[in-house]
Order: structure tokens, then sequence, then C-alpha cells
């Protein structure tokens, strides 16, 4: 994390730019605390002394899915890590949110990125590349408590009263 370039939005160099408002950086900072405050290792996650809104990236470590770092939307380069005994575990896991915006696996079995691309309840999965962005020409959207409304882009957005799923996978 520490190689990670955190700067302008518009530098092609940056690859963590500010957080959105100095409330949600407050946020961000309280949810870093929350983590090691719920018995999480936590690395990172301080905020940046410079000008703007930026955040170091944080990683909560021995997290747990019932922890309030690991259940609620932070919107801020925080990653809790838990650890799981299979695929099967992980996908439950990774389901058992009222959350559904984006789901990804990094994985070179076939087998698991056909399951989870089947199984996961997000609106947009994942293969081995990263959960965030989209492009244009699909829609855009979650599930659960991700959703409003329909999805906003792409020829799918006549189809507002339908669920679906967007998946991606890189096989390089």
């Amino acid at each position: 994390m520490a190689a990670l370039v955190i700067g302008g939005p518009l530098d092609a160099a940056t690859q963590i730019g500010p957080v959105v408002s100095e409330s949600q950086l407050a946020g961000n900072l309280d949810y870093v605390r929350i983590a090691g405050e719920e018995g999480c290792a936590v690395i990172g996650g301080e905020r940046l002394d410079r000008p703007g809104s930026f955040q170091a990236p944080a990683l909560f470590l021995g997290a747990t899915n019932a922890m309030r770092s690991s259940r609620e939307e932070i919107f801020g380069p925080c990653a809790s890590v838990i650890r799981v005994a299979d695929f099967d575990e992980a996908l439950a896991v990774a389901n058992a949110t009222p959350f559904g915006l984006s789901s990804g696996i990094c994985t070179a079995s076939l087998k698991h990125a056909t399951a989870f691309r089947r199984g996961s309840n997000a609106g947009m999965v994942m293969v081995n590349l990263p959960t965030a962005g989209v492009d244009y020409h699909v829609p855009f959207g979650g599930r659960g408590a991700s959703s409003l409304g329909a999805r906003e882009q792409g020829r799918i957005a006549m189809d507002f009263y339908t669920s679906v799923k967007t998946s991606y996978i890189f096989a390089g």
C-alpha cells in the first residue's frame, strides 16, 4: 500500500485521489478508529499532511463480517480482510450484506470465477479486475441497499423493472 501513488485526480500517475469532502474524510477516519476498537490490526488510514482531503489507504486485518467496519459502506480507501475457510464460505460472507453495488474475486480458477459470477448478489461482478469503475455502455447499479432507481446507462435503461448483473473476467 505504501507504494500507491496518492495525488490529484488529473495526474495520470495518481492511483488514489482525494476523498470527496472534509466531512467524508472525517467519517472515513472514524471508521479507521472503529476498526481498531473492534479488534482489527489497522495498517495505514491516517489523514495525509497535504492540502486537500487526502487519506492513506487503510487495511483492517483480522476483521470479521460482524464488525461495523466490514458491514457498512465507508466510501474511502479502506478494506477489511476477512479470513474464510474456502470458496463457499467466501461467497456466503460476500453475500451476507444488505449492500450489493460491486463484488470481485481474484482467481486463476475458471470454476470459481464462473461460480462467483453466477452466485454473487451484487449488481456488478468483476473477476480479476478492480471493483470500481464501469463502462458507460453497460448498466450501472447495485442491489439491495446499494441501489437507487433504475440502471441509468446503456440499452438496459429501458428495462426499468429488471434486475441485471454485469460480469467481467480478465484471463490474462
